[in-house]
């Protein structure tokens, strides 16, 4: 009867080695998913090579996507534990959310990268990574605080380094690929 329930970590109540058996498996798969992330961004070398100024642009491309996603797991996750969640709905609005920022964030990036450095190039390849990645946070931050939580594991404890290490990859991925298509 209460094998499927799931054993929300609790760190004020839990001793420390039960609490690093709870979160090893997620950091150890976000070590794994990092060592990918160093291989799909050293596939860019070319373009990388080819306009340094890409690589500048990286960790925001990549911190933005995370924040949209952390704020849209942050506040599933709390509501799952209530048992408030609802899967759909949240696709469905947090998508919506996603797109939104992403146009947001697109939009303010324009006038300042085309100022700093006056390329229309580097502009563009910024400003549709920016939309494109903060788009796809919720759908990834969603999707996998919920197979945890399917899969009767506490999504509080894995979600977060294992939807941040997926969303850093397919961020730098994305980048890339717009990047080589404009800059190549």
């Amino acid at each position: 009867m209460f094998k499927n329930r799931i054993r929300y970590v609790e760190d004020d109540k839990e001793p420390i080695s039960f609490l690093f058996r709870s979160r090893i498996p997620s950091l150890f798969i976000g070590l794994v998913l990092g060592v990918v992330l160093s291989f799909v961004t050293s596939s860019f070398e070319e373009v990388l090579s080819r306009n340094i100024h890409i690589a500048f642009f990286i960790p925001f491309i990549v911190y933005l996507a995370d924040s949209v996603g952390t704020q849209t797991q942050s506040i599933y996750v709390r509501d799952l534990k209530t048992g408030k969640a609802n899967f759909k709905k949240y696709l469905i609005k947090e998508s919506a959310l996603g797109f939104i920022f992403g146009i947001v964030f697109a939009l303010i990036t324009i006038p300042i990268i085309l100022f700093w450095f006056k390329s229309v190039a580097l502009t563009s390849v910024v400003a549709i990574s920016v939309f494109a990645t903060i788009s796809t946070a919720p759908l990834v931050a969603l999707l996998i605080s919920e197979i945890l939580q399917l899969e009767h594991t506490d999504p509080a404890v894995g979600s977060g380094p294992i939807a941040t290490v997926v969303q850093d990859t397919i961020s730098v991925l994305l980048y890339g690929l717009i990047a080589s298509a404009i800059i190549l």
